[in-house]
């Protein structure tokens, strides 16, 4: 049977406001404004730790067309703080779906907004940047939504990795034979991530964020691995102590996204704000190694600030940046190489796993294995 609409307010932080028709749950939501470019995808976008205390404005028209299903999440539920979309479609039409977009928001609390030209939306974030904003099925007047938008906390300063990792340790077993062993750090892993390395023959065991250095090598690893996740980098000093260690240990390190973000802090680069980030699957990101280019997925607010040219001398080695995006040329991985010039360590700032080109970045896994078998 049709599902009541009802009308629906969105404010943001610079006074902007629309009014749409709601959909999902009921009642009123606060987060960081930002938009993703992915024409598909919204299942695993929403399902994606690292969006905690976000709004995802999505730029493609036409959303829920494929429904929900039992396979494509990313973790256990929906993470994003509310969704704003164009045109929500009415019926879903894929042979995989088990319920309709809207459902699996209302079931699991989520607050959407309907009606919305988000393609001017969007338009408008990239101008003023990314700022905080609100949804409520429940406010009428604007400015009174407004000033409760004031006083919510920016993204910069928050640490919200509490919010998202494991509380226990768990372990994903290795697709066949078994070769290698990994240590994982849950800053907001993305279950396929540890599913690629398992199609290697890696069983990696998933640790909390609190994970201490002890703990990690009493598994005996052949390497470490930082995930991705929320929140601002400039926060996580336990987790870059952490890896301070790893890296003074020798052990073999690769990080995604969060992870990259820290591993530029544990090699003594700074981070910053972007002023809208880079969110969708489409982003051309340029191997500075091999000059080819590969279409990337993203999801991150922040970026390393490391020189793009030559090579910075640190405690665990020579590091330089390894890939740039070609949109705005922001630090999109780093290599640490030894004093006989082995690799010895290595991040990206996208998401390999995502396989958005589809498999133009799945070469990250491949090195990493061969870099822990070495």
């Amino acid at each position: 049977m049709p599902v009541a609409r009802h009308r629906a307010l969105l404010v943001l932080e610079d006074g902007r406001h629309v009014v749409g028709t709601s959909f999902g749950a009921e009642g009123e939501t606060f987060g960081e404004a930002v938009f993703s470019t992915g024409m598909t995808g919204y299942q695993e976008t929403l399902t994606d730790p690292s969006y905690r205390n976000q709004i995802v404005v999505a730029t493609a028209p036409h959303i829920g067309n494929t429904g929900w299903n039992d396979e494509d999440d990313e973790s256990a539920h929906i993470w994003v703080a509310g969704y704003v979309v164009r045109d929500l479609a009415r019926i879903p039409s894929n042979w995989r779906s088990r319920r309709t977009l809207e459902e699996a928001m209302r079931a699991q609390g989520i607050v959407g907004i309907a009606g919305v030209d988000t393609r001017a939306l969007t338009r408008h974030l990239r101008e003023r940047g990314a700022m905080r904003m609100a949804i409520s099925t429940t406010e009428t007047d604007p400015q009174a939504l407004l000033a409760r938008v004031l006083a919510q906390p920016s993204m910069a300063g928050q640490n919200l990795v509490g919010d998202v990792t494991t509380t226990e340790p768990y372990v994903v077993e290795a697709i066949g034979e078994k070769r290698l062993a990994l240590a994982a750090v849950d800053l907001g892993i993305k279950s396929m991530t540890p599913h690629r390395l398992a199609e290697r023959g890696v069983e990696t065991t998933v640790f909390p964020a609190d994970v201490t250095y002890e703990q990690l090598m009493a598994i005996k690893p052949d390497g470490v691995f930082f995930s991705n996740g929320p929140g601002d980098p400039a926060t996580a000093d336990t987790q870059v102590a952490l890896l301070q260690q790893v890296l003074a240990g020798g052990t073999p390190f690769f990080g995604i996204c969060f992870g990259n973000q820290l591993f530029g802090r544990a090699l003594g680069f700074g981070t910053y704000k972007l002023k809208y980030g880079h969110r969708g699957i489409n982003q051309p990101v340029k191997d500075l190694s091999t000059g080819k280019v590969e279409v990337t997925s993203h999801n991150h607010g922040f970026a390393v600030d490391a020189p793009r040219e030559g090579s910075t001398e640190t405690p665990y080695g020579q590091a330089r940046v390894s890939h740039v995006n070609l949109n705005d040329d922001v630090v999109e991985g780093l290599a640490l190489h030894d004093a006989e010039g082995r690799l010895t360590a290595f991040s990206v700032q996208y998401h390999p796993e995502a396989a958005a080109g589809p498999h133009d970045a799945s070469y990250l896994f491949d090195r990493f294995v061969a870099l822990m078998e070495a």
